[in-house]
């Protein structure tokens, strides 16, 4: 069996300067998190569309929608950063890093949202969809007072888990210089060459944040489920 003795453990963490780092890491956090509610944004609004128009019964809206699901869930997110930042300059569209990580994480998280909507709004009996009609309501009255507000309790968990996975992901962000977290601990790595302890403490501070999202996600589904008892 390996044993590890103190000096070899002394010598994968650092704990000193990962005390001393600390600050600047976090420093890159709000970045991070920022990021990560903007593309989370991104995918729920496109994605919601992308969703009825997989739903509909217009091949012109359907057909498209369902290859763009494909395409996003098929490709790795760096692709698209590397294409949104460095690939879109080469026909004169030049954008900051952050605006191109923007954009990369809503593209491809509204793929995964779509599919996550398209369930949500299947599971809704179709007697719903009945019910209005016959009380002369429109379709998107229809859809914002009766069969969203259902399907949203639905979709919550998984929705969640998506944040989470966005969130992580920025950490790819630091390849096309983003300053958040990742970014801020290769700079510390790259000074001191002490990789391990960096990315270790990285970890621990991805950490709290994951349980956070949990912890948000656990409140913000009884919340909607006591509003959903009162309306």
């Amino acid at each position: 069996m390996f044993e590890i003795d103190q000096v070899q453990l002394n010598n994968m963490f650092d704990a000193e300067l990962a005390w001393e780092s600390l600050p600047f890491l976090l420093q890159g956090v709000p970045m991070t998190i920022l990021l990560a509610i903007i593309g989370m944004v991104g995918g729920l609004i496109l994605g919601f569309f992308v969703a009825l128009a997989r739903r509909s019964k217009n091949i012109l809206l359907r057909w498209p929608s369902r290859i763009y699901i494909s395409f996003m869930r098929s490709t790795p997110i760096i692709v698209f950063l590397f294409l949104i930042y460095y690939g879109l300059p080469i026909i004169g569209i030049k954008l900051t890093a952050f605006l191109a990580a923007s954009i990369a994480f809503g593209l491809n998280s509204a793929g995964y949202i779509a599919e996550i909507y398209r369930a949500a709004l299947s599971s809704v009996d179709n007697g719903q969809w009945e019910a209005a009609k016959a009380l002369n309501m429109s379709y998107w009255k229809t859809m914002w007072k009766i069969i969203l507000p259902q399907a949203i309790r639905i979709a919550i968990p998984p929705l969640a888990n998506v944040f989470l996975s966005v969130m992580l992901s920025t950490s790819l962000a630091a390849i096309i210089t983003v300053p958040e977290l990742f970014q801020k601990a290769q700079i510390v790595a790259g000074r001191t060459f002490d990789g391990m302890t960096m990315y270790i403490l990285v970890m621990l501070i991805y950490w709290p944040i994951g349980i956070a999202i949990s912890f948000l996600q656990d409140r913000l589904e009884k919340k909607y489920e006591n509003f959903m008892k009162v309306n």
